[in-house]
């Protein structure tokens, strides 16, 4: 159990701590119980959230007690973004999303064992609280100068739109959650990203006033790029962990997209990898970049945690197959659907030239210039070669009645699309 710290030390987790000498002879003592928390303000978390769930895993593979969060009633309201109110969705909405980050959740966690997890609602413990109540039981143990004082809310009071009363009293409501798990479940440890920090010591301070505690809470470095920027976004917007928003295709793809300046660092962060095996590939990194071995392992491991063996070897069959290392054939159309999703398209159907297509979906210039591709044997329609400029389309080749995959050469990738 002594040694969880200093692997989050190493792999780069730790940004502030309440008292890390205490926090240090704790987790030696363990086990400790530890929570954080993920309000359902989408339908889905997405990759940030994911440096969390995998320090909360790491903690209980160290043998201390998981509580995983799911925050009905926090989510009701949202924590306050840098720059503008959230929109407040109904409660019928905010609990069918509850259900489904819990579902998302489950995964990274173990519910057996000595060191079980286990998933908690704050509604459990506000739905039936009054204002009265909450003021006084509650409220009274905040000061307002404290509370204007934290990063989020200062920004947001500098901003035009200013912030509400309700998002203001976020700090309460997280602060609050901490001293009832403290309470209910004897937790003395909150984990959270560093924008949460302030949140995370009102309850803190909390637990200090009203029960003479001192507890702890321990946050990680928000996660960028080597340019700085945040990590987390493709083009299409955030990568989701549920596989309706982001396919298991496009999740696999974003990690393999890594840049080299980042791969190693990611690895640290997203995977359980050793420091021999990651070690062993940012020696890869530097002496062998074009083969992105380090790229591969980030991608596969991260997708096989989120979506499985199966899902993993079929997107990596999909990779294969559309460059003609693997049978398109085989692969399921969801799976088609989603490795094609980005390449340029042309509408098309059984009976039309592959001339035609080739250059309506880009891939040449001019039918001069695809009936050239032809002739040199550069040119496939579902990995088989064309060998005649007046091939047409047939039904067989719209795999799923839909696609018909079109190369040039051995990487120039476009698709046709039935009508």
């Amino acid at each position: 159990m002594t040694d969880v710290l200093d692997e989050l030390h190493w792999r780069g987790l730790v940004a502030q701590s309440t008292d890390e000498a205490a926090l240090r002879s704790a987790l030696a003592e363990g086990p400790v119980t530890y929570y954080a928390g993920f309000d359902p303000t989408a339908q889905s978390l997405h990759v940030g959230h994911m440096v969390q769930l995998l320090n909360m895993r790491r903690l209980q593979l160290a043998g201390h007690r998981p509580l995983a969060l799911v925050g009905g009633a926090t989510g009701l309201i949202g924590d306050p973004r840098p720059t503008t109110e959230r929109s407040m969705q109904s409660r019928d909405v905010v609990a069918g999303w509850v259900d489904r980050i819990r579902a998302q959740i489950e995964p990274f966690l173990d519910f057996g064992g000595p060191a079980a997890a286990r998933m908690v609602n704050n509604l459990d413990w506000t739905g039936s609280m009054s204002a009265i109540d909450f003021l006084r039981d509650v409220g009274k143990h905040f000061r307002v100068g404290t509370m204007l004082g934290k990063d989020i809310v200062a920004r947001r009071l500098r901003s035009d739109e200013g912030i509400s009363y309700t998002e203001f009293s976020y700090q309460v409501l997280q602060g609050m959650d901490f001293r009832e798990l403290y309470e209910r479940h004897g937790c003395t440890l909150q984990l959270g990203g560093n924008d949460q920090w302030g949140n995370l010591l009102s309850g803190v301070e909390l637990i200090r006033k009203t029960d003479g505690t001192a507890v702890h809470a321990l946050t990680s470095p928000l996660i960028t790029k080597a340019d700085g920027t945040k990590m987390g976004k493709s083009e299409g917007g955030a990568v989701w962990l549920d596989p309706e928003l982001t396919s298991p295709y496009a999740f696999y793809q974003f990690w393999l997209n890594t840049a080299d300046a980042d791969v190693v660092k990611y690895l640290k962060v997203f995977t359980f990898r050793s420091r021999e095996e990651i070690e062993t590939l940012e020696g890869e990194v530097a002496e062998r970049p074009f083969a992105r071995e380090a790229q591969r392992a980030l991608a596969g491991d991260l997708t096989t945690l989120v979506h499985g063996q199966a899902a993993t070897d079929a997107v990596i069959a999909a990779s294969q197959a559309l460059f003609g290392r693997g049978e398109l054939r085989g692969l399921d159309a969801g799976t088609l659907g989603a490795a094609v999703s980005e390449l340029p398209r042309t509408l098309a159907k059984a009976g039309d030239l592959v001339v035609d297509a080739f250059v309506g979906s880009g891939l040449v210039a001019s039918k001069a210039a695809a009936r050239r591709a032809i002739g040199e044997g550069g040119a496939y329609v579902n990995n088989t070669k064309v060998d005649s400029d007046d091939a047409a389309l047939r039904t067989e080749d719209l795999l799923h009645g839909r696609y018909a995959v079109l190369r040039r050469g051995k990487r120039t990738l476009a698709v046709a699309v039935a009508e």
